[in-house]
């Protein structure tokens, strides 16, 4: 149910408020280029600056604009599991097709911590999860041991692994079933050749036909035809996740591509004007700048 290209959606602000006009600007681009999930407040979309109240309507715009076209995945996640289940209590009512619940962060839970937290939001509430492993951001992350007794519990569906390592991703899939998804653009298809099958992507908010065009070449098991897409997303990628922290340059990228604003909110601040250069030129070099 959820493989494919799914677009890590950034929002959007103006003068310090959420811009939801762009926002809805930004799905109705992503639905007019096929994407199969939108993933509104990830790490991409800003959650940890967003306030409660913003988090809520960020999801209810997404999911009212979407309208049932694709699906959406709302970040709910938290490292308080109460608060992780009230949002995905939200996300529920209001229609969202799944959550993306991040791995707690801060307090870095035991992996007996990390099993009992995801399986009360499971058991709490009946809707997708895919769960989300980035060690780099949370101090602490998933063992694939951990993955697969999670795995067992009916609606936790699927893991963005955002690790790195393609022998985590090759041990979980030894493991268990759970559906697999890339959380680094530059990884979708190395980690498909161990059987990921998909991507959330950051990549996605400026190319999502491109990103979607590789993912269904992977779905259909051609490797080979992938890696010619693979090769051209690579640079754009790499600038994506390297100039500076995410989502400092894909919001100067879809600034420079007057797609939405380049603001951020503190402590983000924007790319500096040097590495502007650097991503200007692949942005031409790829063709989306003349």
């Amino acid at each position: 149910m959820f493989t494919g290209a799914m677009v890590a959606l950034v929002t959007p602000f103006h003068g310090g408020e959420v811009d939801f006009e762009t926002l809805n600007e930004l799905v109705d681009f992503q639905l007019d280029n096929g994407i199969d999930a939108i993933v509104p407040v990830g790490t991409t979309g800003e959650c940890p600056t967003l306030s409660y109240d913003e988090h809520k309507q960020v999801i209810e715009a997404v999911v009212k604009r979407v309208g049932g076209a694709t699906r959406v995945i709302a970040g709910a996640g938290s490292n308080s599991t109460a608060e992780a289940i009230e949002l995905t209590t939200f996300a529920k009512k209001v229609g969202a097709d799944a959550t993306l619940q991040v791995c707690p962060y801060y307090n870095k839970p035991t992996q007996e911590g990390f099993y009992q937290h995801f399986k009360a939001i499971a058991e709490e509430v009946d809707l997708p999860i895919v769960l989300y492993n980035i060690p780099g951001r949370c101090g602490a992350g998933l063992t694939p041991e951990t993955v697969a007794r999670l795995a067992e519990i009916d609606n936790i569906v699927a893991i963005k692994e955002a690790t790195g390592s393609l022998d985590q991703a090759s041990e979980i899939a030894m493991r268990c079933d759970i559906t697999i998804l890339s959380g680094d653009d530059s990884l979708t298809l190395p980690l498909a050749s161990v059987g990921g099958k998909g991507v959330i992507s950051v990549v996605a908010n400026i190319v999502p036909a491109d990103v979607k065009a590789m993912t269904d070449i992977i779905l259909e098991g051609d490797l080979g035809s992938a890696r010619q897409w693979h090769r051209k997303l690579f640079a754009l990628s790499k600038n994506m996740l390297t100039l500076a922290t995410n989502p400092i340059p894909i919001k100067a990228a879809m600034a420079m591509l007057e797609m939405c604003s380049e603001e951020l909110r503190l402590p983000m601040t924007p790319l500096e004007d040097n590495k502007k250069d650097s991503l200007r030129k692949t942005l031409k070099d790829y063709g989306l700048l003349n």
